[in-house]
């Protein structure tokens, strides 16, 4: 019974989330969404920057799970990477929780989420990292920082994605791949 109230308070704290951000979201406001009262969530969570790290360490297990889900052995380093790169933004742009925080993030900088949301950049840096260093382990690529290769490789996609979108046409996944491929694989140099 008590892990169900749990799931329902989890529930209802991403609904809340979603909606109002971070910020503006009460435990009051979370108790009656999940039809619990307040002193019922201080059972499960310390306060709401507890509860909201639950949330955010399983979007980073969903996360992963989309990425490893586009990854296919027969595909090189660079295929397998550039997917589950889109796949992980393509999640983080599409949730509605995830959605709300960025924006909340880069509107007030409450620091609770600025954490949150460095928590889930970091932890796409290190699925990546994990994957730079396989990659170096079987000869596809390399030698180099993995730590590096991953956080740029991050960064590129998401101006590629988020930042060019602003004030152009989007990049369809094809060109993004393109793109990915030219700068990292090719270079500029003849």
């Amino acid at each position: 019974m008590s892990i169900d109230r749990k799931q329902l308070i989890i529930e209802a704290a991403t609904k809340s989330f979603s909606l109002f951000g971070y910020k503006a979201t009460t435990m009051d406001q979370v108790a009656k969404i999940a039809n619990v009262g307040k002193g019922t969530i201080y059972t499960f969570f310390n306060n709401k920057e507890e509860l909201l790290g639950e949330i955010v360490n399983s979007l980073i297990k969903e996360m992963k799970a989309a990425a490893e889900a586009v990854i296919q052995d027969e595909l090189s380093f660079f295929e397998n990477v550039n997917l589950a790169i889109y796949e992980l933004l393509k999640y983080r742009k599409q949730h509605q929780l995830t959605i709300k925080l960025f924006q909340e993030e880069r509107e007030i900088g409450t620091p609770a989420v600025k954490e949150m949301i460095d928590k889930v950049e970091n932890s796409i840096v290190n699925y990546i990292k994990e994957k730079v260093i396989e990659a170096v382990n079987k000869g596809e690529i390399r030698e180099c920082d993995p730590e590096i290769t991953a956080f740029i490789m991050l960064k590129m996609y998401i101006s590629l994605i988020f930042d060019w979108e602003k004030s152009h046409e989007p990049l369809n996944q094809e060109k993004i791949s393109e793109l990915f491929k030219f700068y990292l694989l090719t270079g500029l140099s003849k």
